[in-house]
């Protein structure tokens, strides 16, 4: 082996853990997991949530590694894809808990005894933006 390829190999495994330990990070500062367990009245399972994440992330990076490609039914994507944007929206959920952007935001905009309605514009926002880039950019 060259030197050239030790030292790209070196670059991406420092770059990996650089990635992984600020994931870590973001997780486990903010308190991520213990509040979307909290939410979610599990706090008992608190430890399959952090293996869930560990498992997740490793998934992540085996399948970024080659292009894995699935000779699946169409119907068996719409789980797939169920399941990921419940993960995405609770993850984003517990973040927006956390950090507690919604009261702000209200204060703010000036909307500070409708918070339901904010709420309601964001995931409406959220659901009309994904359904445009779906029906717009990937064209069944």
């Amino acid at each position: 082996m060259t030197i050239s390829i030790l030292i790209v190999m070196f670059i991406g495994l420092a770059g990996g853990l650089a990635v992984g330990t600020g994931y870590v990070a973001f997780l486990t500062v903010l308190g991520v997991i213990p509040r979307l367990t909290q939410l979610s009245k599990t706090m008992k399972m608190i430890h399959w949530y952090e293996w869930a994440v560990v498992m997740g992330a490793l998934t992540g990076v085996l399948v970024s590694l080659e292009d894995v490609i699935l000779f699946l039914k169409s119907y068996f994507l719409i789980p797939i894809g169920l399941a990921t944007g419940i993960f995405y929206g609770m993850v984003a959920a517990a973040l927006t808990e956390v950090l507690n952007v919604l009261p702000i935001l209200a204060k703010r905009v000036g909307v500070d005894g409708k918070i339901t309605i904010l709420l309601m514009a964001l995931v409406l926002g959220k659901i009309l933006g994904s359904l445009f880039h779906w029906i717009y950019f990937v064209k069944l």
